[in-house]
């Protein structure tokens, strides 16, 4: 048995939403040694094993989880420069923020939007985390991971990890196969920092940066803690909308075909303004991206809407909120209701974004249908 495990611990205060049951047995594994150990272990007591990152985009049913809940906790960071290329790895454990602080402050480019998102590095490539014109997938070479199968560290390149927007190898095609221990990016040294994001671009102008156009590291990484200290995704205690797992639907993708058909309903239903027009943004091969927090306004669920325990951030609309003493099902079922609204009347299906662990298949199929073609 490994040295260190707990049995019967309650998974809510691991979460940022603040909601689901025990874990069964409960175990940090330190080191790449102590994850392989664990594994082993599991594997001949057949024992099913979630791993658990920051908590930060998760859903745990309030029946918990009953094999092993593995806390990969694998710290330390280095970095090498050679010219303007800077190689960094970091352990999968390391807080993704403080890791952005890093690169921010020892002037290495391309992960400066993405500072403020909670949770840990090992999590970034499985979401391809994104905010404000990065993505996680920008600059990640290599992910390091444990294979269930063999029992060996393997690693897997750019190009293997098939990263798509909010997606990766590790999500789909080879979910639960990998135990993600370690990453490793390429940024720039002395680079210029991203502003390709409009809100971002905005944000800067108006608050004064004589380098708006041209921006440092830094002020980006301020102005963007800003943007999230506006809409509460930024983890303080202190803020009512505190207990959410930041947003909790992926923000629609459509192809041609399907954009036609979406824009004609949006634009029979009555809900533009004089001369406003339906924001979208391109995605990859052809598609357009529509903002799910736009849908969920325009159907009608405002800011702080909400039903007793559960409600939509006062701040943003794409958050869902444990306001005090809800239960995972209450957070499910205020979801379906946001869902089903977007759903009648603009004919997208909205999914979450946050992993669902611990219910039964039958519970959530409706949660994780297809949601990019509308009905």
């Amino acid at each position: 048995m490994p040295i260190g495990m707990l049995y019967d611990v309650p998974l809510a205060p691991k979460t940022t939403l603040g909601v689901g049951g025990l874990a069964a047995r409960y175990l940090e594994a330190k080191d790449e040694a102590a994850v392989q150990n664990a594994l082993a272990w599991a594997a001949r007591e057949q024992i099913d094993v979630t791993v658990l990152g920051g908590g930060s985009n998760v859903l745990i049913s309030e029946r918990g989880l009953s094999g092993l809940v593995l806390r990969v906790g694998v710290k330390g960071t280095n970095y090498v420069v050679e010219g303007d290329h800077v190689t960094l790895s970091a352990g999968a454990g390391e807080s993704w923020d403080a890791l952005v602080a890093m690169t921010v402050e020892l002037g290495f480019a391309g992960l400066e939007c993405l500072s403020g998102i909670p949770g840990d590095v090992g999590a970034a490539p499985i979401q391809n985390i994104g905010a404000y014109g990065q993505e996680a997938g920008d600059v990640v070479t290599y992910v390091y991971g444990i294979d269930r199968k063999s029992g060996a560290t393997v690693g897997i390149d750019r190009a293997g990890c098939r990263f798509g927007y909010r997606d990766s190898f590790f999500k789909r095609r080879a979910a639960g196969r990998f135990v993600i221990v370690g990453v490793t990016f390429a940024l720039k040294h002395r680079g210029p920092a991203t502003v390709r994001y409009a809100e971002l671009t905005k944000f800067l102008r108006e608050s004064g940066h004589e380098g708006a156009d041209t921006p440092s590291l830094a002020e980006v990484r301020s102005a963007v803690l800003e943007l999230r200290r506006r809409k509460s995704m930024l983890l303080e205690p202190a803020d009512e909308n505190a207990k959410s797992a930041g947003s909790f639907f992926v923000n629609p993708t459509l192809d041609a075909a399907a954009w036609e058909r979406v824009k004609a309903r949006i634009e029979a239903a009555n809900v533009l303004g004089p001369g406003e027009q339906i924001p979208q943004f391109s995605a990859p091969a052809g598609r357009v991206k529509i903002p799910a927090a736009w849908l969920i306004e325009r159907a009608g669920f405002s800011k702080g809407f909400g039903e007793g325990n559960v409600g939509l951030s006062t701040r943003h609309s794409l958050a869902i909120v444990n306001r005090g003493g809800a239960t995972a099902d209450d957070i499910l079922s205020f979801g379906r209701r946001i869902r089903d609204g977007v759903l009648e009347r603009f004919g997208v299906r909205l999914i979450p974004e946050p992993v669902l662990l611990g219910f039964q298949p039958e519970e959530i199929a409706d949660l994780v249908a297809k949601h990019d073609e509308p009905t």
